[in-house]
């Protein structure tokens, strides 16, 4: 038997998962998708869909930036099989300014799948869920561990840093991902697994932070190796990223004497697919000029810089006013001023808009 008076070392997992556990009932971060310990230990069970979405959205993105989103699209939709009725446009719309947008539409797909084909009730296995659209390892462990208390191994950036730290492990990500996925399944319990999925992950969000970790106030301060070494703050190591290359192109706004906006809807596949932008050229090293009808099209002076996950964009932005009979082609939609609303749009969408709003050529500028 273990001498309680002793702190437990990193091979204790037992003791370790009751330290941590312990520490998240108490100090548990209040969500909108998630059940409290206390709820949970009264036996309230999350809902699948709850837990789901807010897993998609938390993709490459901050808890800060998900919850406005996540309460807008449980309003709106409330269920996997409201949100599998929504119209795709309404759903991207929604989703403006999230990024990834891959994700909305493997949320759509998703959705849909398991509304028409599931009689709208989520898998609770790994291995069933990860056979959806758009759920990979991390997303299908997520839910099988936080909405069906499955002990599957939850890996996400917080608890590869906790992982690293607690046993001070200085090889680089990604590389050594599968052994801190390893380290990271020892420890998983199969008491309360989703409480400590959660814990975990908290924990290296509010504690184990990327900069200055907060060693003092940690529960596992004790056993954690890298703490003892004084490494704690460098790991984990990750390999060098090449410099991402910065490709040029041209957006092109159009509005009608009445105010309307001309703008397309690019391919479902793709970048920003399926989303509502301006016309433009190309992203590439030297783009063609592609205005979307032959005009004296105006520099509106500045540039709109943006940068994606494996590239920087800098955009040129030009002006003309839309011929009245303008025949739409193919993808274009024409949406009155009324209709318009830059916040559906994407974000370095909404930042060409910010441009033209700021610029002299906007005739609402000075009121």
């Amino acid at each position: 038997m273990r001498d309680l008076d002793k702190p437990p070392k990193v091979e204790d997992s037992s003791a370790l998962n009751q330290q941590l556990l312990t520490w998240y009932d108490h100090n548990a971060r209040a969500m909108p998708w998630r059940v409290s310990p206390a709820d949970r230990a009264r036996g309230q069970r999350p809902d699948p869909y709850r837990v789901w979405l807010s897993e998609v959205m938390l993709q490459q993105t901050t808890v800060a930036a998900v919850t406005e989103y996540f309460q807008r699209f449980t309003q709106r939709w409330p269920s996997v099989q409201d949100l599998a009725a929504a119209e795709d446009a309404q759903v991207m719309a929604e989703w403006a300014g999230l990024g990834y947008y891959a994700r909305a539409r493997n949320l759509l797909k998703c959705a849909r799948v398991v509304a028409q084909d599931l009689d709208g009730c989520f898998p609770d296995s790994y291995e069933a869920l990860l056979k959806l659209p758009g759920i990979g390892p991390y997303t299908a462990a997520a839910i099988a561990s936080i909405a069906f208390d499955r002990a599957e191994t939850v890996l996400d950036g917080n608890v590869e840093r906790v992982m690293a730290r607690l046993h001070d492990i200085h090889d680089p990500l990604p590389a050594v991902k599968p052994v801190l996925k390893e380290q990271a399944g020892l420890l998983t319990p199969t008491l309360r697994p989703g409480d400590y999925a959660q814990a975990v992950m908290d924990l290296g969000a509010t504690i184990c932070t990327p900069k200055n970790p907060a060693c003092g106030i940690c529960p596992w301060r004790s056993p954690c190796l890298a703490r003892v070494a004084g490494t704690a703050p460098e790991l984990p190591k990750k390999t060098p990223k090449q410099p991402k290359p910065t490709r040029l192109g041209v957006a092109y706004l159009a509005r009608s004497a009445d105010g309307a906006w001309l703008l397309e809807r690019r391919p479902d596949k793709g970048l920003l697919g399926g989303m509502l932008g301006w016309p433009g050229s190309e992203w590439n090293a030297a783009p063609a000029p592609r205005p979307p009808f032959a005009a004296e099209w105006q520099d509106l002076g500045g540039e709109v810089r943006h940068t994606f996950t494996h590239f920087h964009l800098i955009l040129q932005v030009k002006l003309a006013e839309l011929p009245t009979g303008h025949n739409l082609l193919p993808g274009q939609e024409l949406l009155s001023r009324h209709d318009f609303r830059p916040q559906d749009l994407p974000t370095v969408m909404r930042k060409v808009f910010d441009l033209w709003a700021g610029s002299d050529f906007n005739p609402g500028k000075d009121r």
